[in-house]
């Protein structure tokens, strides 16, 4: 009896470790390039003729080499600014994630931080509603990623699969900030949502794989004397008449006195609209107090970085004020100066 007793135990130990050895496996993580223009032919094109919304420039010490990256998910080349060798696909996903396998892709940034290269980059997956609000707008999935690089060039890939913040939040043009020795992601909770647009910051861990705690708030955008409500002007977004305030493409700078800028973006009179707000604690939680006027009009989401040779650009889109044909956003150069307490522009550059 004691043996059947042993030899039935036996069996079933066998059959529970059995059970375990025969799981299902982990599904294998397909990684992806995506964005860009398939089947592109590569090229050599001026800056003038390029068109591109969302324009951000890495000027990379250890290539010699500028990389220019914008909504749509394509990067060119240039080693002068004047020509660009494009474009070029170097963002890679999990197309089993959330992201998808035809993700809408905008304002990419480049950022070299501790050796590495990471992309901030907004996904939106149209197929996935998170959120409805009556009277306005299906709320698509959208949120900033960041992916990470041994190269410039890319490939680029996720950190993680986390989210770095609440799913059902539509946020978008996440950019990167240190602060202390601390990273940061600054962010937009878009208008689409929230009606008034904020733009918020989170820590991030110290390998930017996740987000600590939940984020704060800076400022809501119609907190700036300059936008205008979207119904006011005329505006339609997506072909529909929405009221509210935007608020988009966050980049931050100090000044040569320590001082703390934000350059961020919304609707004015004429248009989109480049606009900068101070913080007066000179730290990233502020209070920030907004400029009256903006600083360039009929142009946005701008950026700043130096040249090889030292000179200090920002980089922006630019579009027509031509109601009937305002034609495609292109990138443009202006020369700018922030050794004083706040930032200046000296007029437009041409490579």
């Amino acid at each position: 009896m004691k043996i059947l007793f042993h030899f039935t135990i036996a069996l079933l130990v066998l059959s529970l470790v059995a059970c375990n050895q025969t799981k299902s496996p982990e599904p294998v993580k397909q990684y992806t390039f995506i964005g860009g223009k398939e089947g592109d032919k590569i090229d050599t094109t001026s800056f003038d003729s390029l068109q591109l919304s969302d324009p951000f420039i890495l000027a990379d010490e250890e290539t010699q080499m500028y990389y220019l990256v914008g909504s749509g998910g394509s990067l060119w080349k240039s080693t002068n600014l004047k020509m660009w060798t494009g474009p070029y696909q170097y963002i890679t996903v999990d197309t089993t994630s959330w992201i998808g396998t035809a993700p809408r892709i905008w304002a990419p940034e480049l950022h070299k931080y501790k050796g590495k290269y990471y992309c901030f980059v907004t996904f939106t997956n149209p197929k996935i509603i998170v959120d409805t609000v009556p009277n306005r707008y299906n709320v698509q999935r959208r949120a900033t990623h960041i992916l990470t690089s041994d190269k410039a060039a890319g490939p680029y890939h996720p950190i993680s699969d986390k989210n770095y913040l609440p799913e059902d939040w539509s946020t978008l043009d996440g950019s990167f900030w240190e602060e202390d020795g601390v990273p940061y992601m600054v962010f937009c909770h878009e208008w689409m949502q929230t009606v008034n647009g904020m733009i918020n910051y989170i820590r991030l861990a110290p390998d930017l794989s996740e987000s600590i705690g939940t984020s704060t708030i800076l400022f809501r955008a119609s907190d700036a004397p300059w936008p205008r409500e979207m119904k006011s002007i005329g505006e339609l977004t997506f072909g529909m008449a929405l009221g509210g305030y935007v608020a988009d493409g966050p980049f931050l700078f100090r000044t040569g006195t320590g001082r703390l800028g934000m350059l961020w973006s919304s609707w004015s009179n004429s248009r989109c609209a480049q606009g900068v707000a101070y913080s007066e604690s000179d730290k990233l939680a502020g209070p920030w107090v907004q400029c009256n006027d903006p600083l360039i009009n009929n142009s946005g989401h701008g950026m700043l970085f130096r040249t090889f040779d030292g000179k200090l650009l920002m980089c922006l889109h630019h579009q027509s004020l031509d109601s009937e044909n305002p034609g495609p956003r292109r990138p443009t150069l202006f020369e700018v100066d922030i050794s004083g307490d706040e930032i200046k522009i000296l007029g437009k550059y041409h490579p």
